[in-house]
């Protein structure tokens, strides 16, 4: 299992960080690698929800589906994918600390089939651009709420 984790401190309660983070109908708006994201189930978004994300990596667009594993507000949430032989699975932990938040982004991919262990194997060097994209999106994430996008 390869994977990484990045933290980033955000001048907001946990509560608004939390809803701004997990709105994903707003993260087109809000992160700049993604291109177009679409909800693929009705209600409010939770455990259970089901999304279609396309984003720019290593300069293409790319689009996976992915759904809500654990949904924990204002606190915690996870999302899951599978593709191409691998699970993925991104924690994001929102936690108070001097009057504001540390969100820590915890990233983890599984090779399932043989040829995805290979291609893992070769492509380790790639994990640093893709914890590159994922800071990128907790800074834009903190540039939105401190800039007080609505």
């Amino acid at each position: 299992m390869q994977g990484f984790s990045t933290k980033i401190t955000m001048a907001a309660p946990p509560e608004q960080v939390f809803a701004r983070a997990s709105d994903l109908r707003k993260a087109p708006e809000t992160m700049t690698a993604i291109v177009q994201l679409e909800v693929l189930n009705d209600g409010p978004i939770g455990k259970g929800t089901r999304f279609r994300e396309t984003r720019r990596m290593f300069g293409k667009e790319a689009t996976e589906e992915m759904e809500i594993v654990e949904f924990n507000a204002p606190h915690h949430y996870a999302v899951g994918a599978e593709n191409h032989g691998c699970s993925y699975h991104t924690d994001l932990h929102f936690r108070p600390v001097n009057g504001g938040t540390e969100v820590e982004m915890v990233f983890k991919a599984k090779a399932n089939t043989f040829m995805a262990k290979v291609m893992a194997f070769l492509m380790k060097p790639m994990m640093k651009m893709v914890m590159k994209s994922c800071r990128q999106d907790l800074e834009d994430l903190k540039a939105a709420i401190e800039a007080g996008k609505p």
